[in-house]
């Protein structure tokens, strides 16, 4: 079942002599309960397919399209709702709030759409992110691969539709970068939640199902990674 599609998406800065294409249109689609991973180099345009593929970013052009929800259809209030409820982001540098502890932030976004958190599935959350013993704690108590665990329960503390990681492991350290990508892994089977991580890292992306390459704003190539093997896939365009 398709989650997501993006349509001819075009983002664009600029104008003239100046503009740049930051992605050239980029059409492709995601399955729930698929882990994508998206790989560029610095410059290649993957921060920026990512923000529009949260509706963080409009598009130039083009449509992206959440459970068949054409995001860029809304206005930017019920866009925000929208992006509150059904996409989870994670990036590289936690955004945490300063003065809320472990269990404050992860439950922040339950708190600003003024909904309770189930209890429930707060304690399974925290249990399986190993942070039992630091809720009580501020963001500055906590080593950067805890903190980068607080950031993925608050990303998947609203059971989105989509999750979005953007370089999750690039402020981290060997071991905490394999804890995070377990976790991430972990989540993907666990709750079936789609994934689609954004990396510079091709050894990092081979723990994705499939992997795309995005070069000048354009996605080149698809691997398939599935039952130990890599298969070649077909590029979209």
């Amino acid at each position: 079942m398709e989650i997501l599609r993006t349509e001819h998406l075009v983002k664009k800065y600029g104008k003239g002599g100046n503009e740049v294409v930051a992605v050239d249109d980029v059409s492709l689609s995601v399955a729930q309960g698929e882990f994508v991973a998206v790989v560029g180099s610095s410059g290649s345009g993957k921060s920026t397919l990512m923000h529009m593929l949260g509706g963080v970013d409009r598009p130039t052009s083009g449509r992206v399209l959440i459970e068949d929800t054409d995001i860029y259809g809304m206005d930017d209030d019920r866009l925000a709702i929208f992006r509150r409820r059904q996409v989870g982001l994670i990036y590289q540098f936690y955004n945490l709030i300063p003065v809320l502890n472990v269990e404050e932030n992860i439950t922040l976004p339950c708190e600003l759409d003024g909904r309770q958190p189930d209890p429930e599935t707060v304690r399974e959350l925290v249990h399986t992110l190993g942070l039992e013993k630091r809720l009580g704690h501020l963001p500055n108590e906590l080593s950067g691969g805890q903190q980068q665990r607080v950031a993925i329960g608050r990303a998947l503390i609203t059971r989105p539709a989509i999750l979005l990681a953007d370089e999750p492991t690039g402020n981290l350290d060997s071991r905490a970068s394999d804890e995070i990508m377990t976790l991430l892994a972990e989540a993907n089977r666990k709750y079936k939640q789609t994934i689609i991580m954004i990396t510079h890292n091709p050894e990092l992306a081979k723990q994705a199902d499939r992997v795309l390459t995005i070069e000048d704003g354009r996605i080149r190539e698809g691997m398939s990674f599935r039952a130990g093997e890599m298969q070649a896939g077909g590029g979209e365009r």
